[in-house]
């Protein structure tokens, strides 16, 4: 199957979390066009969607959320697995699904929508996301399972191979 993997990420933890996905869905014999949301004209020769986004106060990135506005009723007619990567700290907070997350699953009739948790790293955040970081007390660090990420997109494989 061709699965498209189109990711919204601001400074890279996510799309990272997108190449591994994409290569575990390659590494089981599926071919993957990988794609940031703002590039997705069309979904013509896609025959699935994997689309994921960072996760800012809650809310999902204006590219992710803006490709299911305008291919919401595409997406609709293929199998559309979603995730969100976010939550940081140990345990990962916050601890609730973001709602653009849910809206999307909404719109698109996703398969599942999957919450990993995310990356801080405070060398490479702007001035204003710094003070954010330090009022709210959010921990620096690396909180992502990459184990987890493969289990997930080892899943995703196992699905897009038995509707085959």
């Amino acid at each position: 199957m061709r699965v498209l993997v189109s990711v919204a990420s601001k400074h890279g933890a996510t799309a990272e979390i997108g190449e591994q996905i994409a290569e575990v869905l390659a590494a089981a014999g599926h071919e993957v066009v990988a794609r940031a949301p703002a590039d997705v004209a069309d979904l013509d020769g896609i025959d699935a969607v994997v689309l994921g986004s960072a996760v800012y106060v809650g809310r999902w990135m204006a590219p992710a959320r803006e490709l299911v506005e305008r291919l919401g009723k595409d997406l609709a007619r293929r199998p559309v697995w979603l995730f969100s990567s976010g939550p940081v700290g140990d345990p990962p907070t916050p601890a609730e699904e973001p709602a653009d997350g849910a809206a999307a699953a909404q719109t698109t009739g996703a398969v599942e929508h999957k919450v990993f948790a995310g990356r801080i790293d405070r060398t490479r955040l702007a001035f204003g996301e710094r003070t954010i970081v330090r009022t709210l007390h959010i921990p620096d660090g690396d909180f992502r399972d990459r184990e987890e990420i493969a289990d997930w997109a080892r899943s995703v494989a196992r699905r897009l191979d038995a509707s085959a």
